[in-house]
């Protein structure tokens, strides 16, 4: 693997995720307690001996740098390096990243200085554990030009995504974006061709794009050059080369989730605490996921009810009740709370008694969460401040609503309050 660069796209402004991404980039933002979604590629890489990494990102990269920088210190000794890219202006390019392909046209010129054979192109914003290596075999071994992750779905997700069409030797023939109706029953393929039993490929008779590709060195700085008003892998380049290429698909059978939106991002946390065993699992000793080692102080709890539940390090919990939640590091939760069915990011910092007490005089509302409050399927970002008594429980069953004035938002019925937020005693939301 020591020919081959790993490329992970950051995203764009993150839209989706909003308003997770209005203080950091999409790969920073925090997950399962204490990682962040960039430990997900970048530790697939590590465990597949893919070394060298760059992160491709344009909208508020100081934290994600940050993180990385702090996180990811490879040997002296070794070539292995993850370093960020950021969007930048220069005479040839005056203008900022247009999409996942132009990002990676714009530093061709430097990634061209490797002495490497392929380009595995990564997204930053999904969750799942796959070893690369079978990836990149699969490409040398079918002499492809471009080899897509693909995994297959059934007829009820397929009109998400972007299908394609195999020939009977798994070499891709035709592409199709969200297909409905007659579009969709004509994407259909016999999947046991890539290795499913013939009960499996009866359930799921479409292929759907992961977004994950490996590329030939040569191949991908020829179909960048060549069609510079390309600027989308999924959209544009890959679909365009299925004639002059030799495109090949790779089934990926394991867990793996898109979670681009604040739906999938929530339901994919709290996934996590399934038992006896979440479809996604971060207790592998064979292929771990890394992430900042922080040094935190165990948690403590005092007096409190917890059921299907994850406690990140270094949290004070004083007889609360937590269901079915997620609390992250530095997490601080008064007596008298209830959390259910909530992820709460917890700090970046603890607060010295005295600060506390200052913030008590002055905004009457300290870091964490205050006494008596109560918290049902919401999202609570980083140092959050929120008071005694506060309901965060939706009472009007508002699907979208924007009081970001107010600290917080509503997305698909999910309340998400903002980084830095402060919601004061007796709110309802």
């Amino acid at each position: 693997m020591k020919r081959v660069l790993g490329i992970i796209l950051g995203g764009g402004a993150g839209t989706r995720l909003y308003p997770l991404t209005k203080l950091r980039a999409k790969p920073a933002v925090p997950l399962a307690g204490k990682y962040r979604l960039i430990d997900i590629p970048v530790s697939n890489c590590i465990n597949s001996d893919i070394l060298k990494i760059y992160v491709l990102t344009q909208f508020n990269s100081a934290s994600l740098n940050r993180h990385i920088a702090r996180t990811y210190n490879f040997s002296g000794f070794a070539e292995g390096f993850v370093e960020v890219l950021a969007a930048q202006q220069t005479k040839e390019n005056p203008s900022w990243f247009q999409g996942t392909a132009d990002a990676v046209r714009q530093y061709l010129w430097m990634l061209q200085d490797w002495d490497v054979d392929e380009y595995l192109i990564l997204s930053g914003d999904h969750l799942y554990r796959m070893d690369y290596r079978l990836f990149v075999e699969r490409h040398r071994e079918t002499g492809a030009d471009i080899t897509l992750s693909v995994v297959p779905i059934d007829e009820k997700r397929a009109s998400s995504f972007g299908l394609m069409k195999i020939d009977d030797k798994g070499k891709v023939v035709d592409f199709s974006e969200k297909p409905t109706g007659d579009a969709l029953t004509k994407m259909q393929v016999d999947t046991t061709i890539l290795g499913l039993t013939a009960e499996q490929a009866k359930k799921n008779p479409y292929i759907a794009s992961m977004g994950i590709y490996v590329f030939k060195k040569e191949v991908l700085a020829k179909l960048l050059q060549a069609n510079p008003e390309q600027t989308d892998f999924g959209k544009e380049i890959i679909p365009a080369s299925a004639n002059d290429y030799n495109l090949q698909a790779y089934l990926f059978n394991g867990y793996w989730e898109d979670i681009g939106t604040i739906e999938a991002f929530y339901d994919a946390n709290l996934a996590l605490t399934q038992q006896p065993q979440p479809a996604f699992s971060f207790y592998d000793r064979e292929a771990p996921i890394y992430t900042r080692a922080r040094y935190l102080p165990p948690s403590k709890l005092l007096d409190c009810q917890i059921t299907r539940s994850i406690i990140g390090d270094g949290c004070i919990l004083k007889n609360c009740r937590i269901n079915h939640s997620v609390l992250g590091i530095r997490s601080r939760i008064e007596s008298g709370c209830i959390i259910e069915d909530s992820l709460i990011m917890g700090a970046d910092f603890y607060k010295r008694f005295a600060e506390e007490q200052s913030d008590l005089q002055v905004n009457n509302v300290p870091l964490g969460i205050g006494a008596d409050t109560t918290i049902r399927r919401a999202i609570i970002d980083k140092n959050a401040h929120i008071g005694r008594d506060v309901r965060i429980i939706n009472k009007d069953r508002v699907d979208e609503a924007e009081r970001e004035q107010q600290g917080f938002l509503i997305r698909n019925g999910i309340v998400v309050v903002l980084k830095n937020a402060v919601i004061p005693d007796g709110t309802v939301i």
